[in-house]
């Protein structure tokens, strides 16, 4: 039976990028031939633009996810995102050349560079999405496990096939190492015919049997996907799975084992240090404003404090506008929930806004904190959660953060289960830090606070 041909997801990823170059080039060109008076144009100010609408583009579209193949499909959300996308990347062109070369344009082949530009770029997306909609685009899957996983076979099956968002792979079939030891040639020749690709979650590649060793070696050799279950969680989710797969201490070991990136370490403090000023300046607009209408319609202290969890364990104060009845934990620590009664009317007006997270600036301030990372916890469910997974700790290997990966990820958390699927988002954040991460996160929280994303 001949192998389906399936293109994968970093395949597509990079034909749409390339398709995306050549209407970003023929763009330029348009505007760096046809639109700037000739009497500007040098090879300087050619070399000049074309690298800064190409550089600028790029960044753009990682920080935006303008290649989450799963959006692309949406035909709706593919037009739009286009289409905004593209349009801040023509403008921040132009900025650039009228800044950098001061020069004057002609009319109408500005005006097809600045509003043609987005048009040719959702449509050659629409193509690409058309054209790939009628190509088989779902690997099936073997699915190899060990029953010793902590984990089900039915969860994992489902975070496999994808429950909320579209993985491209579907599982076809299964094998244990521990019920299925005895396998025929019946099962080979089936799974050879049937599977695209193959994926291992098993705790010691030595309890392989010789036979089932044999077959994902000539998978390999056939051109097939082989990949760990870590690999493909990381991969598809972002994250780094907690509760079903085998390999967390070898990833845990790997958060450290990294060499020492002393740009983004200057990154990060030059994003610390002009936040906190922006920040801290709307802090203090807002502390006059908020004191009064507390006053009025929250009546007690008009901050609150609360103990969490920082680096290497150590618990630091944290600061917050009030927002919460007063004593409102009277019975005891309990996880704010999104319909929470103990939030008071003003308090919910603070939080959609995402006024009430202001003070924590002072924090940041005194060190305790800074404005990217995991989100620092309170010891009583820090031990409630080590209790639950023995890597809990690890998150605090970096400062808490303001915002993080999981904050911009996954939904409000409202319970211990929550607080564990977040930190698959901490434990991938921590592993892959990078200066374009973090301006993703930055993009994503502005847009949380700008459309009142959220509780």
């Amino acid at each position: 039976m001949p192998r389906r041909s399936i293109l994968n997801s970093v395949e597509r990823k990079f034909i749409l990028l390339i398709g995306d170059i050549i209407m970003v080039l023929v763009s330029l060109n348009v505007l760096v031939n046809f639109a700037i008076d000739a009497e500007f144009i040098s090879l300087r100010l050619k070399l000049g633009v074309f690298s800064f609408g190409v550089v600028t583009f790029l960044i753009l579209a990682y920080v935006l996810e303008f290649y989450n193949l799963e959006k692309v499909i949406k035909r709706r959300y593919l037009v739009s995102q286009s289409l905004y996308i593209t349009a801040i990347y023509v403008f921040l062109v132009f900025i650039f050349a009228v800044i950098a070369y001061d020069v004057s344009f002609w009319r109408i082949p500005l005006l097809s560079f600045l509003l043609l530009t987005p048009v040719q770029i959702a449509g050659w997306r629409l193509l690409f999405r058309n054209v790939f909609d009628i190509i088989p685009d779902t690997k099936n899957v073997l699915y190899l496990y060990d029953e010793n996983t902590y984990g089900s076979l039915a969860d994992d099956v489902t975070v496999i096939n994808g429950d909320d968002i579209k993985t491209f792979y579907k599982v076809k079939l299964t094998y244990s190492l521990q019920k299925d030891s005895a396998v025929n040639k019946q099962f080979f020749m089936s799974a050879a015919d049937k599977i695209d690709a193959v994926i291992v979650n098993i705790k010691s590649y030595n309890d392989l049997p010789r036979s089932l060793e044999k077959m994902v070696l000539n998978s390999i050799l056939n051109g097939k996907e082989v990949i760990s279950f870590t690999t493909f969680y990381e991969n598809t989710y972002e994250a780094l799975p907690i509760k079903s797969h085998n390999d967390s201490f070898y990833e845990i070991l790997q958060l450290r084992n990294r060499r020492i990136r002393y740009l983004r370490l200057i990154f990060s403090f030059l994003v610390n240090f002009l936040l906190s000023l922006i920040v801290g300046v709307v802090f203090l607009i807002c502390i006059p404003f908020v004191w009064v209408l507390n006053f009025f319609l929250n009546k007690g202290p008009l901050f609150y404090t609360q103990l969490r969890v920082g680096v290497h364990g150590k618990e630091f104060k944290i600061y917050k506008f009030r927002s919460m009845v007063v004593d409102a934990e009277q019975q005891g620590a309990k996880m704010a929930t999104k319909n929470d009664a103990r939030i008071t009317p003003f308090g919910r007006v603070l939080r959609l806004f995402r006024i009430d997270e202001l003070p924590q600036i002072i924090s940041v301030v005194r060190g305790d904190m800074q404005f990217i990372g995991p989100r620092p916890e309170r010891k009583v469910f820090v031990d409630e959660l080590n209790k639950i997974t023995p890597f809990y700790n690890v998150r605090h290997l970096i400062p808490p953060g303001i915002t993080g990966w999981a904050q911009v990820k996954y939904k409000y958390g409202e319970n211990l289960e929550d607080s564990i699927k977040k930190l698959e988002y901490d434990f991938y954040y921590i592993k892959n830090k990078s200066i374009t991460l973090d301006l993703r996160i930055i993009f994503k929280t502005i847009t949380t606070v700008l459309f009142s994303r959220g509780i």
